[in-house]
């Protein structure tokens, strides 16, 4: 039987999409499989999937030399993503510094990377059809999404592929992008298309085709099978902490959400935090985020080593994926025990947009799902973020909207934040148990780069190590409740509401 091995190193998200079910081994930093054979010697293709690979800088030398050595051997290669990246010849990660900071590839592929967010479903157009990957299919379209932070690529090798996109940067700005490049060879592709095995079985197929090994697809789908449970159970990469569930799950799992007073109050930190400390202890816990910008998802997703799912975005006006009413339906009987949802924002940004829904408050009231109020205090003090979180509440009583806990975050003086819990607690009636007190958490990086450089493995680490240490964890288990959508506010219904 063939074997295709899948790159599992620090930063990647091995099961942020299923490949087709193709992966049968896992391939590590020192570029070996796990019977410590060399890659090149047993493996007839690789996959390196998407994360934060060029930030983690997880590409060991041993590595490098056994994807040069695939490729030696004909044997075929798909980046998807970061793995794109790591084939190109370089990429700038430095989207909020004012120099460019260049992260070199392995240059397998003569294509450089910039930055250019898009989160979107998309259609790409196949425009070449000389690869073993694209045989055949010149002049269709395939579909996938797309999940990423740069995404401007130019290249001087053969592009493949062309992706027609409606938003870029946070803007709507229809454009066809470049999202599919191969080497002259043909064996080696690049792409930006997440999903694109798993949407498109003529590209597995073709892959099948190549390995002369359709007749051997069954196989690699139980050997596959057996890699994922592998890969599934291990909390995060390399940590050697395993999950070992509850015997039983609920049919309809229970939700709750983390809603902000505004941007970078730690929502995405804490959720990664919270699916990790929940699942050692046998809480299996899926993150879905309220609008489009998926990329939030991948911390929890790599905690959790979990395919991002179209009910994993929740719609808001014209941007997102699923309507919240479906996405309540599609996660019963999934086999989660929590289902955490994490809002965009302010929990009232977009609340005055005559778009409905159109801001977390709106889908909160919709699917009757009890919050979470996370403030950050680094802005205005404890004091500040106390002020705005009263205030927030006001606002969701008035929408019939339960808070059922309080997380003050980056707190750095244990007096003022024990007069602020009794005044919350005073003003809001919420136990003063359910509010909580993160303290700044220190996430090492290993390049000398902006804040927002994110390396999956480090972000994750203290995320649930600060989790762990601060809050009850198990209380967000209790605190969530079934929900039940009872549709949307109108808008002039909201106007009354501010109005009262």
């Amino acid at each position: 039987m063939v074997k295709i091995g899948i790159l599992e190193v620090d930063g990647v998200l091995t099961l942020y999409e299923h490949f087709g079910h193709l992966p049968t081994n896992v391939v590590k930093a020192d570029g070996k499989i796990e019977n410590g054979k060399k890659a090149h010697e047993e493996l007839d293709g690789l996959i390196i999937p998407g994360g934060t690979i060029m930030e983690s800088e997880s590409l060991t030398p041993e590595l490098a030399e056994e994807i040069n050595l695939i490729n030696d051997n004909d044997g075929f290669i798909l980046g998807m993503c970061a793995g794109f990246q790591i084939l190109g010849k370089e990429t700038d990660v430095g989207r909020n510094s004012p120099v460019p900071i260049i992260r070199e590839g392995l240059g397998l592929l003569d294509v450089t990377f910039e930055p250019l967010i898009n989160t979107n479903k998309v259609e790409a157009d196949v425009v070449d059809d000389t690869t073993l990957f694209t045989k055949g299919l010149k002049d269709t379209t395939v579909t996938g999404f797309h999940c990423h932070t740069y995404g401007k690529i130019e290249s001087n090798d053969k592009n493949v592929m062309y992706s027609n996109i409606v938003r870029a940067n946070y803007k709507h700005k229809p454009s066809r992008v470049l999202s599919g490049v191969t080497n002259k060879k043909g064996n080696i592709l690049g792409t930006t298309v997440h999903g694109l095995l798993d949407n498109n079985p003529a590209i597995v197929n073709n892959i099948l085709d190549y390995l002369d090994a359709t007749k051997q697809y069954d196989e690699i789908i139980a050997e596959n099978k057996k890699l994922h449970e592998k890969v599934f159970n291990e909390i995060a990469v390399n940590t050697n902490n395993f999950y070992i569930p509850k015997k039983e799950h609920p049919e309809v799992p229970p939700m709750i959400m983390l809603m902000g007073t505004g941007s970078e109050s730690g929502k995405t930190f804490l959720a990664s935090g919270i699916v990790g400390a929940l699942r050692e202890r046998g809480i299996h816990t899926y993150v879905v985020k309220v609008g489009p910008d998926i990329r939030d998802l991948s911390p929890s997703l790599y905690m959790n080593k979990e395919k991002l799912h179209d009910y994993a975005s929740i719609k808001i006006g014209d941007i997102g994926w699923t309507p919240l009413d479906e996405v309540i339906e599609q996660v019963k009987g999934k086999g989660y025990d929590l289902v955490l949802v994490e809002g965009v924002m302010s929990a009232a940004t977009g609340l005055l947009n005559e778009k409905v829904p159109y801001s977390t408050a709106e889908i909160a009231y919709a699917g009757n799902i009890p919050v979470i109020m996370v403030s950050s205090v680094s802005k205005g003090g404890i004091e500040t973020a106390a002020i705005d979180i009263e205030a927030h509440i006001k606002l969701l009583n008035k929408m019939d909207i339960k808070t059922k806990g309080i997380i003050l975050n980056r707190t750095y003086d244990e007096k003022i934040v024990a007069h602020v819990t009794d005044f919350l607690s005073d003003k809001s009636g919420i136990d003063k148990n359910n509010i909580w007190s993160i303290t700044k958490a220190k996430v090492e990086n290993k390049g000398r780069v902006p804040e927002d450089y994110l390396q999956l493995e480090n972000f994750t680490k203290a995320a649930k190590d600060v989790v762990n240490k601060d809050l009850d964890v198990m209380k967000f288990v209790e605190l969530a409740e079934i929900p039940k959508f009872r549709d949307y506010l109108t808008f002039n219904e909201i106007v009354d509401i501010y109005k009262k």
